[in-house]
């Protein structure tokens, strides 16, 4: 199975269901690990997409964000919730990833 051309790929639902996909995998699985691997491998193919359409700051960039929001997500749970917590990130790391990457 080949991969989309990197230029092809809309990144910002891969990293919206990266980051819900990840956490959903961990909560259903009960293996956090999986979890992260999930989060890792739509990182990872978004991060080719941003490269390539971008610069390599603004991939560090929304990798900041994709990775933040990671990290966001587990405080922000504790004053919220989780699926709020979970969905808020990945819509702001899917507008990040939009407007930086996929509008050009």
């Amino acid at each position: 199975m080949a991969l989309r051309s990197a230029e092809s790929v809309q990144t910002a639902p891969v990293a919206a269901l990266g980051l819900i996909g990840g956490y959903l995998t961990a909560r259903e699985s009960g293996i956090r690990p999986l979890g992260g691997v999930v989060i890792g491998a739509a990182g990872l193919f978004a991060g080719r997409s941003w490269l390539t359409k971008t610069d390599p700051a603004t991939t560090a960039a929304l990798s900041a964000i994709y990775l933040g929001g990671f990290g966001a997500s587990h405080p922000l749970a504790k004053k919220v919730g989780a699926w709020p917590a979970v969905v808020g990130v990945a819509a702001a790391s899917a507008a990040a990833s939009y407007a930086l990457s996929d509008r050009r």
